[in-house]
C-alpha cells in the first residue's frame, strides 16, 4: 500500500520528470532500503502510538533527503522543487493515514472480535506479575488471553503439572518472574519451551539471567525480556524470504524441471515399476505434517517410510544412484517450495518416525520447526546429510539447524545455496 502511495501520487502534480521510469525505480528502491534500515514495519501488538510517530518521523526525514538528492544526482534542472515538496507532503499524509488505519483496525480486530489471540500463563506471584495480569485483562487490543497464574513459591507448585497444563490448554506464551525462580527451574522452563514450540518471556529483576542476547520490550509501561528472537518471525524478513522462494522455485521449475522431469520419468519407469514420484509425509513448520516430493530412486518397498537409505542400499536403482549422488532426486521439492510447505533453505525435514524419535532423544530438537524446512540447509553444507550413523551426527545437525534459526539472514541463504551447488558438482561422500 505504501509503495502504491509513493508511486501513484507523482501523477497528481506537475513535477516535470525527464525520465519517469528512472524516478519510480529510484524512489521504490529507496523506500524499501529505508524501511529495512529504519525497521519501519516493526510494529507489534503492544507498540504505542508514540512508537509509530517516531518511525514515521525517522522514515520521512531520510525520505526527504533522498527525494531532493534525485535532482542533483541525476541532473534534473527542469524538475519543480515546489511540486516535489507538495508530493512529499502528500506521500507523508497518505502513508501516515494507512499506517494508523491498519494499526487501529488490528487493535479493533483483537479487542472486539478476539482475532489473533495469544493464550498466556504467568509463573510467579508478586507486584510485577499482578501488573502484567492487569495489562493483559485491561488492554484487550493487545490480543492476549490470560489463562492462569502459577505461584512458583507456593507449597503446591509442581513444575510437571504446570507443563501439562500448558500443553493441554494450548498455551502460546509463558511469562516467568525471574525473581521467584531458581536456576534449576528456569532451565527446566527454557528446555520445555524449546522442545514444545512455546514462546518463553521473562519479567526481569537485577539477576544475571543468561549470557544469550535478550530482546527488551515494553507492554504498556512494563518491561519484558524475551529469551529468543527468531529473525524469520519478523514479517519483513518472512516476506523477503517467501518472495525469494517463489522466484527461485519458478526459475527451477520452468528452467530445469520442465524438460528434465519428463526425461527422468521415462528412465525411472523403464528401470522399475512404480510411480515417478516418491511422496512421503514429513514434519514441517510448527510441527505440521506435509507431503514431501522426490523423484523415486528406489524400487517400490514397504520399508521406505521406516528406514533411511544406507551405503550400498540394495533398494536403490541404477538411475536412483545417479540422481541421489547428484541430488537431482530433490528437485521436485521446488513444488513444495512453491506451494509454501518448504523453503529453498532451512533445516531438512525428517520423516515422522524420526521426528518422534529425535524429539525425545535430542535436546532442543523441536526448535528447528520454528521455520519452514528447506531443500538444503546449513547442516547439509557442513557435511551432516544423509544417514544418521552415530549419535553425534544428529546432535551436530541440530546444532547447525538451531544456529540457522537464530541467525538467519538473506546473505546466509545465498551462501548456503552457492555452497550446495558447488558440493553437488564436486559430489558428496554421504550422498548415497
Amino acid at each position: 500500500m505504501d509503495l502504491l502511495v509513493v508511486n501513484l501520487f507523482t501523477n497528481f502534480l506537475p513535477i516535470n520528470f525527464q525520465n519517469p521510469l528512472l524516478f519510480h525505480s529510484y524512489i521504490t528502491l529507496a523506500w524499501v532500503v529505508l524501511s529495512f534500515k529504519n525497521e519501519f514495519y516493526e510494529v507489534h501488538r503492544y507498540s504505542k502510538v508514540v512508537a509509530l510517530l517516531r518511525k514515521l518521523f525517522t522514515q520521512f526525514i531520510f525520505f526527504f533527503l533522498i527525494l531532493y538528492a534525485y535532482i542533483g544526482f541525476f541532473k534534473q534542472p527542469l524538475m519543480s522543487r515546489l511540486a516535489l515538496g507538495q508530493y512529499f507532503v502528500l506521500v507523508f499524509v497518505g502513508v501516515a493515514f494507512f499506517k494508523f488505519l491498519s494499526y487501529v483496525l488490528l487493535m479493533q480486530y483483537r479487542g472486539l472480535w478476539k482475532g489473533n489471540i495469544r493464550r498466556v500463563v504467568i509463573i510467579g506471584k508478586n507486584s510485577k506479575t499482578d501488573q502484567l495480569i492487569q495489562v493483559f485483562n485491561e488492554r484487550e487490543e493487545f490480543g492476549y488471553e490470560f489463562v492462569k497464574q502459577f505461584d512458583a513459591k507456593g507449597k503446591n507448585f509442581d513444575i510437571m503439572s504446570c507443563f501439562m497444563f500448558i500443553v493441554n490448554n494450548n498455551i502460546d506464551e509463558i511469562y516467568c518472574s525471574v525473581s521467584e525462580m531458581s536456576n534449576k527451574k528456569l532451565n527446566a522452563f527454557i528446555n520445555f519451551a524449546d522442545n514444545n514450540l512455546k514462546t518463553l518471556k521473562f519479567l526481569p529483576d537485577n539477576k544475571n539471567i543468561f549470557s544469550k542476547k535478550l530482546k527488551f520490550e515494553y507492554y504498556d509501561y512494563l518491561p519484558i525480556l524475551s529469551l529468543r528472537d527468531i529473525p524469520l518471525h519478523n514479517s519483513v524478513n518472512a516476506v523477503l524470504k517467501r518472495a525469494f522462494d517463489i522466484a527461485f522455485s519458478l526459475f527451477v521449475i520452468f528452467g530445469i524441471l520442465i524438460w528434465l522431469g519428463p526425461l527422468l520419468a521415462l528412465l525411472i519407469t523403464l528401470e522399475s515399476r512404480g510411480p515417478v514420484f516418491f511422496i512421503q509425509k514429513r514434519t514441517g513448520f510448527d510441527n505440521r505434517e506435509f507431503q514431501c516430493f522426490k523423484f523415486r530412486s528406489m524400487a517400490v518397498n514397504e520399508s521406505s517410510d521406516l528406514m533411511q537409505a544406507g551405503k550400498n542400499d540394495m533398494r536403490v536403482t541404477k538411475i536412483g544412484k545417479f540422481i541421489r549422488k547428484s541430488s537431482i532426486d530433490e528437485l521436485p521439492q521446488f513444488y513444495n517450495v512453491l506451494f509454501g510447505n518448504m523453503s529453498v533453505v532451512g533445516p531438512r525435514p525428517h520423516m515422522l518416525k524420526h521426528t518422534d524419535e529425535y524429539a525425545s532423544r535430542v535436546d532442543k530438537y523441536m526448535l528447528r520447526h520454528f521455520v519452514k524446512p528447506g531443500i538444503t540447509g546449513l547442516a547439509q553444507i557442513r557435511g551432516y546429510r544423509g544417514e544418521i550413523e552415530k549419535e553425534s551426527d544428529i546432535q551436530n545437525r541440530i546444532k547447525f539447524d538451531i544456529f540457522y534459526v537464530e541467525n538467519w539472514s538473506f546473505f546466509l541463504d545465498l551462501k548456503i545455496i552457492v555452497q550446495t551447488v558447488l558440493n553437488a558438482i564436486r559430489g558428496e561422500e554421504k550422498a548415497y
